[in-house]
């Protein structure tokens, strides 16, 4: 027959077994906080235009442009400040005489306002670009432009 002490002992450390086992089992179904991983910071485009925002009624428009290779957006401008992140595939920007730039999956971009610019997909799957416009009631996102 186990004595008082050998019983108190073995409470003792069934009661600190249980202790660790829910405080285990209490931090593993405790969720983990969200993470965020910034993408770009920045207070200036691609090109080196400063961001500014446009006056007016704010609106903020969201898309996903999607293209096959070799397609292409055509020439344009953007009225309002635009950042754009490659969720497939890639996509070459031609600058004109400022040179081109490659943008791959994962890369985050603050794309040129008023420097005409032309995307195509260079590569061998369709391209998607989530894009955030910053604009304005009544100002066009994206403008023709000639190069």
């Amino acid at each position: 027959m186990p004595n008082l002490n050998s019983l108190h002992v073995m409470a003792a450390a069934g009661a600190l077994a249980m202790f660790v086992l829910g405080a285990a089992t209490s931090s593993a179904l405790t969720p983990a906080p969200p993470r965020m991983m910034p993408l770009l910071s920045t207070d200036e485009t691609i090109m080196g235009e400063p961001i500014v925002y446009p006056a007016g009624s704010a609106l903020l428009t969201t898309a996903v442009i999607s293209l096959p290779p070799g397609g292409q957006t055509g020439w344009h401008t953007h009225g309002v400040p635009v950042t754009g992140y490659i969720l497939e595939g890639e996509l070459t920007v031609d600058y004109g005489e400022r040179g081109k730039r490659k943008y791959k999956k994962g890369m985050s971009v603050a794309e040129a306002i008023s420097i005409p610019h032309n995307g195509t997909n260079t590569g061998e799957t369709d391209m998607r670009l989530f894009v955030v416009y910053i604009g304005a009631e009544g100002l066009q996102n994206s403008t023709p432009a000639k190069q």
